[in-house]
């Protein structure tokens, strides 16, 4: 069971997830590190209230220290499905910050960073990963992005470490790019519908990035999220408070 003492590195921090999922172990007391490529953003975004580090997956020789003592790793690294100023064009035929780079190659990176001894490897993917060639996902992944998102699940599987893969749907509310921490702790769900879990690739639909989120870190406390892979969407009304014990269980 994950405790106060232990150390969970968030990759992506200062992402549309990754800042909600930072949000959400603040809520629970939780002990972060945030790993990111601009250090003054995530500075101005966090408030001092994080330990930062600066790195980037796509480049092994800056992760040896931001894993260095980490217990979990949360992964909410990635880049625009379709070409886009994002993708960092250091040739035409190369970008450097593509799907395949980001996803890919930069998880295979993280990987081989992580301690040994790491209790679990959290990875946002996507839903449609095992359906990309039918559609509507193959043309989301007319540039690579569910083919890059299945090389990183299959390079975590095959790590030997504990996981817990989380195929979201196509992602709605936020980011949340206020760079204000209240902001951030007070995010709700706009769409206010129920919370649907599903093992494997099935699941359709829109997919909130708070309850992706917060998904992530109540994955944590749950053993019957370890090496597993599950798809999250919303849908249906939202009941008071979502049962995350019941829904890991019956997933």
């Amino acid at each position: 069971m994950i405790s106060n003492s232990d150390k969970i590195l968030v990759a992506g921090a200062t992402g549309g997830v990754g800042q909600l999922v930072v949000a959400k172990l603040l809520a629970k007391d939780l002990s972060i590190q945030a790993l990111t490529r601009n250090r003054s953003k995530a500075e101005s975004m966090f408030e001092g209230r994080v330990e930062i580090v600066e790195g980037d997956i796509r480049y092994p020789n800056t992760l040896l220290e931001a894993t260095n003592g980490i217990n979990y790793i949360i992964c909410c690294t990635g880049t625009t499905a379709f070409p886009s100023l994002r993708w960092d064009f250091a040739s035409l035929f190369q970008p450097a910050n593509s799907p395949e780079a980001v996803d890919g190659e930069g998880v295979k990176n993280l990987l081989a960073a992580a301690p040994q001894d790491l209790k679990r490897f959290v990875f946002v993917s996507s839903c449609g990963v095992l359906r990309k060639d039918e559609l509507p996902y193959n043309i989301l992944n007319a540039f690579g992005v569910l083919d890059a998102k299945l090389m990183g699940e299959k390079a975590i599987i095959a790590s030997g470490l504990p996981y817990t893969i989380i195929r979201p749907g196509r992602l709605i509310d936020g980011p949340y790019t206020s760079y204000d921490l209240n902001t951030l702790l007070r995010a709700k769900t706009d769409g206010k519908k129920a919370v649907k879990i599903k093992l494997g690739d099935d699941l359709n639909g829109e997919a909130s990035r708070v309850d992706v989120a917060n998904v992530c870190v109540e994955s944590l406390f749950y053993d019957t999220t370890v090496n597993k892979a599950f798809s999250i969407a919303n849908e249906g009304e939202r009941p008071a408070l979502t049962n995350w014990s019941q829904l890991f269980t019956t997933m």
